[in-house]
């Protein structure tokens, strides 16, 4: 499966893809909203809180405003690198170098050094309640895997596109790269960040304000359901990708 798969834009397009420039033209971008870096910190919070992170939005921004009279717990402490992974790329190009930096601000809390900003080196599978429910692509085939993926980002990333395909390419990245799963730990926060990212880059700043994970934290068992579409690595069927893909647009749909 590459990024780049335009298989299923046809089905996208009738199914959902259609209402996108809709649904952008009407979601509120001012700061009705919420102040960019208010937003941007949600954004945090709530990626975390797939994670397990117990700390919730009110909690956090009420230490936030009394950081002196808290004591810095792991749990704050692993928001806050999110939050400084999120502003690095408000600020600097999508591309391997800088998502490598990204995971290495991020993942201090629960990563060894040698682990942060580098692609894992062992076998690593997704465990739910029952066991095992998916296991990743091996070690020695990840930075194959990940170069192919920047490569089509960058395809990508130069192409003119339009509103409705850079949703739908914004998921496809979001999953190919959930799939790949390059990181010992961290791969969560990182493909949820690269969705967004790649959406910024291609339509503007203002897209980081998107409550993406604030949905797919309220919808967590479908993310979770319409993530998995195989035991393995090499029993993906994207035919069924398509419960994925929608859950994007609609948190356009939140307000």
């Amino acid at each position: 499966m590459r990024i780049t798969e335009r298989k299923f834009l046809d089905t996208y397009i009738q199914s959902i893809g259609h209402e996108i420039p809709i649904l952008i033209k009407k979601y509120d971008f001012s700061e009705n909203r919420g102040r960019f870096d208010y937003l941007i910190k949600s954004s945090a919070v709530y990626s975390s809180n797939i994670e397990g992170n117990s700390i919730d939005l009110n909690s956090y921004m009420n230490y936030e405003l009394s950081k002196d009279k808290f004591k810095l717990g792991k749990e704050i402490q692993e928001i806050e690198d999110l939050v400084e992974a999120y502003e690095f790329a408000q600020n600097n190009i999508l591309n391997e170098k800088n998502l490598l930096t990204c995971h290495k601000i991020f993942s201090e809390t629960f990563l060894i050094k040698s682990k942060r900003g580098e692609y894992r080196i062992e076998q690593t599978g997704v465990f739910g309640k029952s066991g095992l429910t998916y296991m990743a692509v091996e070690p020695e085939f990840v930075k194959k895997e990940m170069k192919t993926l920047f490569q089509d980002l960058e395809e990508l990333i130069s192409s003119k596109i339009s509103e409705t395909e850079v949703f739908y390419f914004a998921s496809l990245i979001h999953l190919r790269f959930a799939h790949i799963h390059p990181f010992r730990d961290g791969n969560g926060r990182a493909a949820r960040l690269i969705e967004k990212w790649f959406i910024t880059e291609k339509l503007g700043r203002d897209f980081w304000k998107i409550p993406s994970e604030e949905y797919y934290k309220i919808n967590q068992a479908k993310y979770y359901e319409t993530i998995n579409l195989g035991v393995n690595f090499y029993q993906l069927n994207y035919d069924k990708c398509f419960g994925f893909l929608e859950m994007l647009p609609n948190s356009l749909k939140k307000y």
